[in-house]
């Protein structure tokens, strides 16, 4: 039995960067040994690495998910709802998470739209198709496939953690700096955290030593937003994410293990 609360700390306000070290490389980084802990510099990675290591990386790159409208077609009011795509489920619809989900019922239409965007894409509309639970719903577009993507990408933000979104505005810098260097496919709504201290330099040298490079896929869902609400971990009900290995990718992961090198997942 494992309860939530043996995991508090004290995290104190200050100590939250709502910004990340420029260059990525200058943050900070801590050793973990047995029998030490040693604060150093993160570009200082290849030199506690040896030829033959494996590093995995996550390419997965993340989309502006966060979207921002009013929902239309009633009479009365158009209230404001804020939806956070985390699953595509074909060329035209997302589940999402919804907030105020009690303003919407299904069947209603929501008109999303960004204030300042200066593409070509001034609005996208959703039918509000399934609700689920905890605010989840299913959204319908009115656009399909690139037209859809590229919809997206015009009046979505990027979807800061909590941590940092309660303290600030997201603004476009956050579009480069949420990303990792070497994100390639698109499909998560939140980075893979691990990864974005990485810095082409930092890569090189990496290369140069003899220190191997794999990647899979992880698109990071919006449940790595949600708070658990159960007081027992066996309670609170984890989303699903999409993830691909190739086999390719596994058999090289397989020699290089044999043949005495170590696999580090970033």
């Amino acid at each position: 039995r494992m309860r939530v609360s043996d995991f508090d700390f004290e995290l104190p306000p200050e100590r939250i960067a709502l910004r990340p070290a420029s260059p990525r490389d200058a943050s900070k980084l801590l050793v973990v040994r047995q029998d030490s802990l040693d604060d150093r510099i993160f570009r200082d990675l290849p030199d506690l690495l040896r030829a033959g290591d494996v590093l995995v990386f996550n390419n997965t790159r993340v989309i502006p998910a966060s979207l921002s409208g009013h929902r239309i077609g009633r009479l009365g009011t158009a209230p404001k709802i804020e939806a956070l795509l985390h699953l595509r489920l074909d060329g035209s619809r997302w589940k999402a998470f919804v907030k105020p989900a009690k303003k919407l019922e299904e069947g209603d239409h929501v008109r999303f739209s960004r204030e300042g965007n200066a593409h070509d894409i001034k609005e996208l509309t959703a039918v509000i198709e399934k609700k689920g639970e905890a605010g989840e719903v299913t959204l319908a577009f009115d656009r399909e496939g690139p037209s859809l993507d590229d919809a997206i990408a015009s009046l979505g933000q990027m979807p800061l953690p909590p941590y940092i979104a309660g303290k600030r505005d997201t603004d476009e810098r956050d579009r480069a700096d949420y990303q990792t260097v070497y994100a390639e496919r698109d499909g998560a709504v939140a980075a893979p955290t691990a990864g974005l201290h990485f810095t082409p330099s930092v890569i090189k040298r990496l290369q140069d030593l003899g220190i191997r490079q794999e990647t899979v896929t992880l698109h990071v869902g919006a449940g790595t937003f949600l708070p658990v609400k159960s007081e027992d971990t066996r309670d609170h009900k984890m989303h699903a994410e999409w993830g691909e290995v190739s086999s390719a990718t596994c058999d090289r992961l397989k020699a290089a293990r044999e043949s005495g090198g170590r696999i580090i997942a970033v």
